[in-house]
C-alpha cells in the first residue's frame, strides 16, 4: 500500500511554525495539497506556503481561530471553496500553560480546554461530512508526558537555577495541560469507533511527541534543564520537528488505513 498522499488535501491546524510547520512542508513533499493554518502569524504562514510552492507543491494559508466552532467551521469551508475537499485534518494546534492549581483561574482553564479540547473535537464533526468515506485521516495531538510513567514533565519551569529535581510524574504545574491531552487522547481513542467516522473507514489517530526542540518548548527553561531533559533520552538529544512529520504523514496515508484509534508515541524512547 502506498504512502503517497498525492491528489489528497490535508489541513493542518497551526502549521504557521514548528511541528506543524514541518508537517505541512513533508505532506506538500509527498504530494499532498495543503492549508495551512494560522491565528495571528500571518508572515510566517506566508513564509510556509512559499517555501512549498518555491519545493514544487501546492498550499493556500486560511486565517481562523480554531478554539471556537465558528473559526474551525471557516477552515472547513475555506479549504472545501480553496481545493474542493478535505482529505487529512491535523488537529495540531494547542497552548501550553504552566500553573499549579492555587495559579488557576477560570480564564486559563476556558482557554486551555476551549484550544486543545472544545476546538479540534468540533472541527473533527465540521469535517466529518467532507471527509471521503472510507479514506479520510483525522490525527490528534496529544504528548507523551501526559502518562503516569512520564520522566518529566515538558512544563517544568519553574526550578531553582542551582538545582534540578527529577520528577517522577508529571509536574503539577501541568495540571490543566495534561488534563487537556489525556481528554484529546480518549476522543480519539472514541471517535474511531464513532458512526460517522471510524464506522464509515475515516481513521482517527493520536499522535504523541515527547519533548521536541521548538521555541515553545524552551520559553522559560533554563538550559541547564533542557540538557538534563536531553540527556535522559536514550539518543542523548531532543526531538526535532523532523522527527514528527514523517509519522504524522504516514498516519495520514493508504498505508495507514489499518492504524486506527490508536496513539503513536514518538519520543525516541523518551518515555
Amino acid at each position: 500500500m502506498s504512502t503517497s498522499l498525492t491528489g489528497k488535501v490535508a489541513v493542518i491546524t497551526g502549521s504557521s511554525r514548528s511541528i506543524g510547520a514541518a508537517i505541512a512542508k513533508h505532506m506538500a513533499s509527498q504530494g499532498a495539497k495543503v492549508v495551512v493554518n494560522y491565528v495571528a502569524g500571518a508572515d510566517a504562514a506566508s513564509e510556509v506556503v512559499s517555501a512549498i510552492k518555491t519545493a514544487g507543491g501546492t498550499a493556500v494559508a486560511v486565517q481562523a481561530d480554531v478554539s471556537t466552532i465558528a473559526g474551525g467551521q471557516h477552515l472547513v469551508d475555506e479549504s472545501v471553496k480553496a481545493f474542493g475537499g478535505i482529505d487529512i485534518l491535523v488537529l495540531n494546534a494547542g497552548i501550553m500553560g504552566s500553573k499549579v492549581l492555587a495559579d488557576v483561574d477560570e480564564a486559563f482553564f476556558d482557554a486551555h480546554f476551549a484550544t486543545n479540547v472544545k476546538g479540534p473535537l468540533f472541527l473533527a464533526k465540521a469535517a466529518a461530512s467532507v471527509l471521503p468515506a472510507p479514506g479520510g485521516r483525522i490525527i490528534f495531538f496529544s504528548t507523551s508526558l501526559t502518562g503516569a510513567s512520564s520522566a518529566f514533565s515538558a512544563l517544568l519551569t519553574r526550578l531553582f537555577l542551582t538545582q534540578l529535581y527529577m520528577y517522577p510524574a508529571v509536574s503539577p504545574t501541568a495540571l490543566v495541560y495534561t488534563a487537556t491531552k489525556g481528554a484529546v487522547e480518549q476522543l480519539s481513542r472514541i471517535l474511531a469507533k464513532d458512526a460517522s467516522l471510524g464506522a464509515k473507514g475515516i481513521t482517527v489517530n493520536t499522535v504523541s511527541p515527547g519533548p521536541v526542540d521548538t521555541p515553545l518548548f524552551r520559553q522559560g527553561k533554563p538550559e541547564a534543564l533542557i540538557a538534563a531533559i536531553a540527556k535522559s533520552a536514550p539518543s542523548g538529544r531532543l526531538g526535532e520537528v523532523d522527527d514528527i512529520a514523517p509519522v504524522v504523514s504516514f498516519l495520514a496515508s493508504p498505508a495507514a488505513q489499518w492504524v486506527n484509534g490508536q496513539n503513536v508515541r514518538v519520543n525516541g524512547g523518551f518515555v
